[in-house]
């Protein structure tokens, strides 16, 4: 990639952090960094969803953002054999047929709760972007050979669901950095479950639903180590509360899914942007500023990698035609 820019005769930059911006008449001037200004005709915002000293910087300077709806819950791991076995009905054969996977989604109490980012053979991975925060994704490796299917199970989070939580803290309900301390609350609650470092609390799936504190921990992918913890008091309430009656209403989608061979690790918190940053639908700028193209996931204009790319298209297409006038 980077010697595809090079070669249509663009530059890298490294060490290069944006760290500020010069504003002059509706227009970004120049951004500032560690090695002094960069300037530019335009600039493009691709930050991705967990760029949140960006987001901090833009309310600094009164840069319109908002507050944007996201998804918030759990990474759940089953034993893959398992999982082949309820999808396949029959005896597995590697040689012929892939690593089971799933998709599944179910109303709860006027809530939607679903599954994200499956991943088949697959490992639970460290994904926190600060220190004191616990955070979980998951990946397959291109054999997707690992003994493990992980998913992410997530509860929509609006405005409401996250003021209701967060009021008594001052914060008011119309901040567009809401749903971001909403987000970062639940990071910072299961890192202190964990007990320190990369370690992750968890509960067997059924103890979950149940309200018991698991005894032990089955072998899993997550190689940072896992504490038992009563992830009910690591969730917000509603969202423990979805996710525990819904699983068992998952397990009567998938006989065997509903078990307690398979654990639940908190938490998957980085589903897409809690933060959107606003554009115009046809030139694709920041209303406030002329030059600035907010692009991708981190501004809100995408939910994924290739959704992501394809913005990106979007955006410097728009951007190369408005240059050549």
């Amino acid at each position: 990639m980077r010697d595809a820019i090079i070669e249509a005769g663009g530059e890298v930059h490294f060490e290069c952090k944006m760290t500020g911006f010069k504003l002059r008449d509706g227009r970004i001037e120049h951004l500032e960094t560690p090695n002094g200004h960069v300037q530019a005709d335009a600039y493009i915002l691709a930050t991705g969803h967990s760029a949140r000293d960006v987001f901090e910087l833009l309310h600094q300077h009164r840069i319109q953002i908002e507050a944007k709806p996201f998804a918030l819950g759990v990474r759940v791991e089953h034993p893959q054999a398992l999982i082949n076995e309820i999808q396949y009905h029959c005896a597995f054969q590697p040689d012929e047929l892939p690593p089971a996977s799933y998709s599944l989604v179910q109303q709860i109490q006027q809530k939607g709760m679903f599954s994200f980012c499956m991943c088949p053979g697959g490992i639970i991975a460290p994904a926190a972007t600060a220190p004191g925060e616990i955070v979980v994704n998951g990946w397959s490796p291109s054999k997707r050979n690992n003994p493990f299917a992980n998913s992410g199970i997530v509860v929509e989070v609006n405005q409401h669901d996250a003021y209701a939580v967060l009021k008594e803290t001052g914060i008011s309900a119309d901040d567009p950095l809401l749903l971001l301390s909403f987000q970062q609350m639940v990071e910072k609650a299961a890192y202190t479950a964990g007990g320190g470092k990369a370690v992750a609390p968890a509960q067997r799936l059924v103890d979950f639903c149940e309200q018991r504190t698991s005894a032990s921990l089955p072998s899993n992918s997550y190689l940072p180590g896992l504490h038992s913890f009563p992830l009910q008091e690591v969730l917000p309430e509603y969202i423990y509360r979805v996710l525990s009656k819904g699983f068992p209403q998952f397990g009567k989608k998938m006989k065997g899914y509903y078990t307690n061979e398979a654990i639940v690790v908190a938490t998957e918190s980085r589903t897409s942007s809690p933060v959107k940053i606003p554009r115009h639908s046809e030139t694709l700028t920041h209303p406030q500023i002329q030059n600035l193209y907010p692009c991708g996931e981190g501004a809100g204009y995408a939910g994924g990698i290739v959704s992501a790319a394809m913005d990106g298209e979007r955006v410097a297409s728009t951007l190369a035609l408005l240059l050549q006038k």
